[in-house]
């Protein structure tokens, strides 16, 4: 169509995801949302909505990615709870540890955030963190884990932790050390 400027979506809002995350949503303006989707204004408002608009977008995308490594990581639980809550922490480990995307979590960035945000954003981040303690519960009590509610609270809690703790500089090796700690802890409550 003439006069339409045409561009890939998915780039699109993989960028505005991680102009969000690096910045946080307050401190993201359009202008830096302009830099980093190419797009200018108008295009934004027209194509991506407002500002709450966009940023539930790429939350929800954000937690679909994670999310579906989450599930993976933790699809064989009955069978060797282990290694799944190990796998499952792998995942953050990765994420944290890839240089191609900014430290931390959207998710655990966002609920720190709650506060100031919307209402519509705050109640995504805490369904987003309800849905990451209900994969656990599920998994946990699958593989018959004592106590599966409580850890399952627990294990997420030190899973946003690891994104908040690498952000401010906290080690690979001590994040290992975190999870070690929450591993062994877990091993002495199976059934």
């Amino acid at each position: 169509m003439a006069g339409k400027k045409q561009f890939d979506m998915d780039v699109v809002l993989d960028a505005a995801m991680v102009q969000f995350w690096r910045a946080g949503y307050a401190d993201t303006s359009l202008d830096d949302l302009s830099k980093a989707t190419g797009l200018n204004r108008s295009s934004i408002y027209s194509s991506l909505g407002d500002k709450d608009s966009l940023y539930l977008r790429c939350l929800d995308r954000y937690a679909t990615r994670y999310g579906e490594r989450y599930e993976q990581a933790l699809s064989k639980a009955a069978d060797d709870p282990l290694r799944a809550i190990r796998e499952f922490f792998e995942v953050t480990l990765n994420r944290i540890a890839d240089p191609g995307v900014p430290d931390g979590c959207l998710v655990a960035q966002t609920a720190m955030a709650i506060p100031v945000l919307s209402p519509d954003i705050a109640a995504r981040a805490t369904e987003a963190l309800g849905l990451q303690r209900a994969r656990l519960r599920t998994a946990l009590r699958a593989a018959k884990v004592a106590d599966a509610d409580d850890f399952a609270v627990h294990l997420a809690a030190v899973n946003q932790s690891l994104a908040v703790m690498s952000r401010a500089g906290t080690s690979p090796k001590q994040l290992r050390a975190i999870v070690d700690v929450s591993l062994n802890a877990l091993s002495q409550k199976r059934n």
